[in-house]
């Protein structure tokens, strides 16, 4: 007996920005996902169909779609993993969406977790979150260093400063959230200092020394960044030698602080 003819496609697809041209079979795909299923409608009767564009979704994403779709397995890579991740989220494909949060944890690095961090909290994935808030937390010097650091929405940068965790110095902390409110402010044509205002509360100047506190509070005039009554605070917490001049977690030492000699007079250690 020879081989079965092989069923032509018909329904064509114009993906990404590179528009790439796929080629796939409606039936199939209406039954395998009802985001195919409403995108696709009913078969619109024989000849080749005008093409459905997916501008959005990356075509090395949409083809590891696809894959799965047909083949119920898919090969993951770490460089389009997320994106694969994010159509499976978009498609609710909850198959597809276990393999790749798996994947992800699997080969979670430096220069890719703050990438997988906004994906987590883009789509509210709690427990990858909380992965990739730990990994931060554990290599914080070089995740800030990163471009997916500076790249962060504000609801992402935020777990990140309230966290007691990090393994880094409040002055570097400060330098990164100026830097990111940088690009921030680049990307969105807005001053630094509305793009920073969400999530520089956070900053806990009372664990800079005065000579620290003096320095920013210049540069802080040249480029707002920081709220002047924020400063005031810390410099309240100077003068009278109390942790409880700042407000809650403001003078809570995080993992990566290092000593100063007005700490000792902080009444809030890290914990």
């Amino acid at each position: 007996m020879g081989e079965e003819p092989e069923i032509p496609s018909d329904v064509r697809f114009v993906v990404g920005q590179e528009r790439q041209e796929v080629f796939a079979h409606r039936c199939l795909l209406a039954c395998r996902c009802n985001f195919f299923q409403r995108l696709l409608g009913p078969e619109l009767g024989p000849g080749l169909p005008s093409p459905v564009v997916l501008s959005t979704v990356p075509a090395e994403a949409f083809l590891a779609v696809l894959e799965f779709l047909y083949t119920n397995s898919v090969k993951l890579h770490r460089h389009s993993v997320l994106e694969v991740l994010t159509a499976a989220l978009e498609y609710g494909l909850e198959e597809l969406r276990e393999l790749c949060l798996e994947f992800v944890v699997k080969v979670l690095d430096v220069e890719l977790v703050c990438e997988a961090l906004q994906v987590a909290v883009t789509f509210g994935l709690g427990p990858l979150q909380e992965r990739c808030i730990a990994f931060i937390e554990a290599h914080s010097q070089e995740a800030l260093r990163t471009r997916g650091f500076l790249e962060l929405s504000a609801p992402a940068l935020l777990p990140l400063l309230r966290s007691d965790k990090l393994c880094v110095d409040e002055a570097e902390l400060v330098l990164a959230a100026r830097s990111w409110a940088r690009v921030g402010a680049a990307v969105l044509e807005r001053p630094v200092a509305e793009v920073a205002a969400p999530v520089v509360q956070e900053l806990r100047l009372a664990l800079l020394a005065p000579a620290e506190l003096s320095a920013l509070e210049e540069q802080n005039r040249q480029e707002p960044l920081i709220p002047v009554e924020q400063i005031v605070e810390a410099w309240k917490c100077h003068a009278l030698r109390r942790g409880d001049a700042a407000r809650g977690a403001r003078c809570r030492r995080r993992r990566g602080t290092l000593p100063r000699e007005h700490h000792r007079f902080l009444d809030l250690p890290f914990k």
